[in-house]
């Protein structure tokens, strides 16, 4: 059986609106085993990034556990929340969050600061994980000079810095367009499979949740009945204009029926 990583028990988020109570999460209960890729589908107010700052550590339930690697953050002191942050979860957002000042490779190198790492070492990694997401020619550029899927990247390479338990992804491709969407989560699969990253993916997207191996619906804060993902093996072809499978022979998309 896999090793389960995170967990949550009874998790329950009520905030108060005025003289509104309103119930952002409601007796959640998930399991996540290491090297799960899962996608949480649900729309807009939903409880989805609810959910997701529980998971990180950003916010903590009314009531209810998170145990990530056998501890029960929601018991941890806030001044000792930042580490668990820092080592044990990396975040992916869906407006990239880089630094406008600093160049791909500095970005990368953020969350290490702090760190036992040499500086070298920290430069060796960020360079690594660069090359892993395909931006090795791009570490000195700042994100102005990035496309949005290379900015996506470089973020993906910064969630990746410490070597991290899980990765949670925030709408990752909700800022991207189409050809690009199907690229990143497709890199996200990828690592999935490789490095055997553990990943969680937020999205409204029925298309790019049906990628990740779990799927997990959310709608008013409860879970619905999971479903299997088609997840994204290495040995898939995905069509750049609709997203679709296509055969490595295929000249045009069966989906579409545009020229490859």
């Amino acid at each position: 059986m896999s090793e389960l990583v995170l967990e949550t028990q009874k998790l329950d988020k009520v905030y108060k609106l005025g003289g509104r109570t309103v119930r952002a999460l409601s007796d959640v209960n998930l399991q996540v085993k290491k090297g799960d890729f899962i996608s949480i589908m649900g729309p807009s107010g939903s409880g989805k990034t609810t959910l997701l700052n529980m998971l990180g550590c950003l916010d903590r339930p009314t009531s209810g556990k998170v145990i990530l690697d056998n501890v029960d953050v929601t018991k941890v002191p806030e001044r000792k929340l930042f580490k668990i942050r820092r080592h044990k979860i990396g975040f992916i957002f869906q407006t990239f969050n880089l630094l406008p000042y600093l160049n791909a490779l500095e970005n990368v190198e953020l969350p290490m600061e702090g760190t036992k790492k040499s500086g070298d070492k920290k430069k060796q990694r960020a360079s690594e994980l660069l090359k892993m997401v395909g931006l090795s020619e791009r570490e000195g550029h700042r994100p102005h000079r990035l496309s949005a899927g290379e900015q996506q990247r470089v973020a993906i390479a910064r969630a990746l810095a410490n070597d991290p338990t899980i990765v949670l992804a925030d709408e990752p491709t909700g800022n991207l367009d189409t050809k690009t969407k199907y690229e990143i989560v497709r890199l996200l699969g990828t690592l999935n499979i490789d490095q055997g990253t553990t990943i969680i993916m937020v999205t409204h997207d029925s298309h790019i949740a049906a990628r990740a191996g779990r799927m997990l619906s959310l709608y008013d804060g409860k879970l619905g009945k999971e479903k299997e993902g088609t997840h994204l093996l290495k040995k898939e072809l995905i069509c750049p204009y609709c997203g679709g499978e296509i055969q490595p022979d295929n000249t045009f998309c069966p989906h579409c029926g545009k020229k490859l």
